[in-house]
């Protein structure tokens, strides 16, 4: 799909799966949360409760090299927490 990008794997977003029952995706910019919901539901085959979504701006980067500093920006881009329904749950490493 091309709404979701990829998932959040860290230790952070680990730790509220288990508590919680929540998954993190980095998710299209234009992409709304009813938009997220689907595309979720569709290839997860899981109901989702709650979508909640947040906006990061790219940040400013130097580095010094040889030749002088090098200044450039990251990228912005959009994360979607999704709360899943109880007894649901998305295993990321069953394909690896």
């Amino acid at each position: 799909m091309s709404i979701l990008i990829e998932p959040i794997i860290t230790e952070k977003m680990t730790g509220l799966t288990e508590k919680l029952n929540r998954v993190g995706f980095i998710v299209e910019k234009s992409a709304n949360k009813i938009e997220i919901k689907k595309a979720v539901e569709e290839l997860y085959n899981v109901s989702v409760d709650e979508v909640n979504t947040m906006r990061y701006g790219g940040k400013s980067r130097s580095r010094f090299t040889r030749g002088g500093v090098v200044r450039g920006r990251t990228s912005s881009y959009k994360k979607a927490i999704i709360t899943l329904a109880k007894g649901d749950s998305i295993d990321f490493y069953s394909n690896i």
